[in-house]
């Protein structure tokens, strides 16, 4: 491994804003680039993610155990271990943990712009 690849797996695994825990369950940074960031998400059982927004990347989701109820837009979707969906820019999204154990999901955010100020959480809109 190169100086350069050692400094940036090293600076990965460091605490990020991007990792930790969350009222839903915790995200851990896995990868990083300049377009592109790998996340592995758990959501508890019971639990979801509020709807949000991003204007400048889409997202990835693989579904590694557990379910996903997911929303995207006007559609609702159940997605079972092995099976993906795919959340375009600018589509509000949100994604639940109907079942009793833990779900687990692959994020790939992909965009000419990662910022957590392309976050939207808006109140005023609602899902399906």
């Amino acid at each position: 491994m190169t100086q350069h690849e050692n400094e940036t797996l090293s600076n990965v695994n460091q605490s990020s804003s991007h990792s930790g825990i969350r009222y839903w369950g915790k995200v851990e940074l896995i990868e990083e680039g300049e377009t592109y960031r790998i996340n592995r998400l758990e959501i508890k059982a019971k639990h979801s993610m509020k709807a949000q927004i991003h204007y400048h990347r889409s997202e990835h989701w693989v579904v590694v155990s557990g379910v996903a109820k997911v929303t995207c837009g006007n559609e609702e979707i159940l997605l079972n271990r092995n099976e993906s969906t795919y959340v375009p820019p600018a589509t509000l999204h949100k994604v639940e943990n109907p079942g009793f154990i833990e779900l687990v999901i692959l994020e790939v955010q992909n965009g000419e712009y990662l910022g957590e100020d392309d976050t939207e959480r808006p109140l005023d809109l609602t899902l399906v």
